[in-house]
């Protein structure tokens, strides 16, 4: 049986068939849709972990009975797990698998970091498939050689790999046979004193996957041409074969630990041998280290961004490079000119507007963080100054304090940091503890939509219920703020920007940490829409200081086409939901909410 699938559902797939038990994650395009097509299969426990680094854990925790585990997690998600990722590679966890998504070209993250560094760094092994069927293989070959050798195992993937679709030959399940049971295993325990020796034996492993990697079926040569060898792995390979589609290949399956015998084969068999990858010169190096000849890779190719088949065409082309595929040697026709910028924004009534709205007018820094409210850095609020990773908002308020000294209560250094709820769980909540326990009088504004919206509505701790949608605690974040230490909380409607400016105006002048709630649900995940409110022509002066809250509902009319001095704002009743914000801005009255709905 065959089914179209992303390389994401594919994964899911594949630990389904693999017997996997538990699997573990934090949303993060482009890893999201993993963890929410594992939670479709009954099989498996799944759970959205409060972040990446417990998601690892609890995955280890698991491995200790002997279940079959997966976590996943975005390109810098492995920034926050690597702790106990590393740990897990010298515990020696059989039967787990670290998915981790790179992003090329930085569609959706705040770095381009290559991934693979990790493997020879906390020394395991690294798979990258290329197809969506190998996504699906991957992980069963991954819990296979795992439980072979004791050692967790990194499956790379990008962008690339986990978006697009491609036909997948399903399969059965496969339990494991031996039931979970909990029995004291001194392995987990890394007491310094118990684990001189766990490094050599580390090693040594590593050199056991080394010899195994050559006979693996996960890298293959592929012979044609022999003029021209090259050497590739994921969806550079991909790019490499319609680029190039006489020349031999030598396609890696294992990027670390790279099969050596394999790659003095290949070499002994082309006259000339190119490495085709994205980002870092992972593959070029371990070859090159081995004392075998390559005649050109990172050299030819774009150090950053996504690789795509001209890339890889002309610029092998130009190294004088044959039998490069004539489509893709021809230059791309250049970009129409003069049509508009279409930058992302906020959704139409989306709750975050009217906080910007509000930080915009009061002239403050703001210390941003990771989700949609990262947008407040662009017109028209211009509100947001920084945003450096997830949860690094509050510390970073608290550094600019602690930096100003005496003067960081003066107007022109006053500062907030705002942060989402679901970032706040994620790793905020140990900085707002780290400002109160080191005197500290930063204001917080957590941005609370009850949702993780900016990949797509995942649950967060609020939200009452899990991943599986089973009922769950609601966490009261006003008592957990108050339970960190903080006295000064408050919760307000973010739609209200008067009672917004008060608070932030009181909270700035007090000599103590705040905590401010600006709480509105998101309107995509709860499906918000109250009736559109309306402009009264006569009413408008065509002053446009209701286009300051950023609103796509909003529009202009040329005064020409209406026969009138000044433009007309408009708004778009299908795009509309009611939020009232314009109208707060506007000074004459001239937004309404429909007859008959006031108040």
């Amino acid at each position: 049986m065959r089914s179209v699938m992303s390389g994401n559902e594919a994964i899911a797939r594949g630990a389904w068939e693999a017997g996997v038990t538990v699997a573990t994650a934090y949303p993060g395009t482009p890893s999201t849709e993993i963890l929410e097509n594992v939670a479709t299969y009954p099989d498996i426990y799944s759970e959205w972990s409060v972040n990446e680094k417990v998601a690892v854990e609890v995955a280890i925790g698991a491995t200790e009975v002997g279940a079959r585990c997966l976590s996943a997690m975005k390109v810098v998600g492995l920034n926050v797990a690597a702790d106990p990722v590393f740990n897990a590679s010298y515990v020696g966890t059989p039967g787990y698998v670290v998915v981790v998504a790179d992003d090329p070209g930085r569609y959706s993250s705040q770095t381009e970091q290559d991934n693979r560094r990790l493997g020879p760094y906390a020394k395991l092994p690294v798979l990258e498939p290329a197809t969506s069927q190998e996504c699906k293989d991957f992980v069963r070959a991954g819990i296979e050689l795992s439980e072979r050798f004791g050692t967790p195992v990194m499956l790379r993937t990008t962008t690339r790999t986990s978006h697009s679709k491609g036909l997948v030959e399903l399969g059965g399940r496969v339990e494991k046979t031996d039931p979970p049971a909990l029995v004291r295993q001194p392995r987990y325990s890394l007491l310094p004193g118990l684990t001189r020796t766990r490094h050599q034996e580390l090693e040594e492993r590593m050199s056991r996957i080394r010899a195994w990697a050559d006979e693996s079926h996960l890298n293959r040569i592929e012979m044609a041409d022999a003029e021209v060898g090259i050497v590739a792995c994921g969806a550079a390979y991909q790019f490499a074969r319609e680029a190039f589609p006489r020349a031999s290949f030598l396609k890696v399956g294992m990027s670390y630990p790279l099969p050596e015998k394999l790659v003095r084969d290949f070499r002994a068999k082309v006259r000339r041998l190119y490495v085709v990858e994205e980002l870092d010169p992972f593959l070029e190096e371990q070859i090159r280290l081995m004392g075998v000849q390559v005649d050109g890779g990172a050299e030819l190719l774009p150090r950053w961004g996504e690789l795509d088949p001209y890339l890889v065409a002309t610029g092998l082309a130009r190294a004088g490079v044959p039998g490069a595929n004539p489509i893709f040697t021809t230059q791309p026709a250049a970009p129409v000119q003069g049509l508009p910028m279409r930058p992302p924004t906020l959704c139409p009534g989306c709750g975050h507007r009217g906080v910007f709205t509000v930080l915009s007018r009061l002239k403050v820094f703001v210390a941003g963080d990771i989700g949609c409210y990262t947008l407040g850095i662009l017109p028209p609020f211009n509100a947001l100054h920084s945003d450096i990773c997830m949860g690094a908002s509050i510390g970073t308020a608290h550094g600019i304090e602690k930096a100003l000294g005496a003067t960081a209560r003066d107007k022109k250094n006053r500062k907030v940091s705002v942060i989402g709820d679901s970032t706040f769980f994620h790793s905020g909540m140990t900085g707002l503890l780290n400002i109160v326990w080191n005197g500290g009088s930063s204001v917080v504004i957590i941005l609370d939509n009850r949702t993780t919206a900016m990949t797509g509505g995942q649950e967060t701790p609020a939200m009452g219920r899990t991943l599986s949608g089973k009922e769950a605690p609601a966490v009261d974040m006003e008592a957990l703020c108050r339970a960190l230490g903080v006295s000064r909380v408050q919760t307000v409607d973010a739609y209200d920007l008067a009672a917004l400016e008060t608070s932030i105006k009181a909270a700035l002048d007090a000599d103590e940490p705040a905590v401010i709630i600006a709480q509105a649900p998101c309107v995509l995940e709860y499906k918000i829409k109250w009736e559109p409110w309306v402009i009264e022509a006569d009413a408008c002066t065509g002053c446009m200081r209701c286009l300051r809250v950023g609103c796509t509902a909003l529009g202009v009319i040329p005064a020409a086409e209406v026969g009138r001095e000044k433009d007309l704002v408009t708004i778009d009743a299908s795009l509309c939901i009611g939020c009232g914000v314009c109208a707060q801005m506007c000074r004459f009255d001239a937004i309404h909410a429909p007859a008959g709905k006031e108040g």
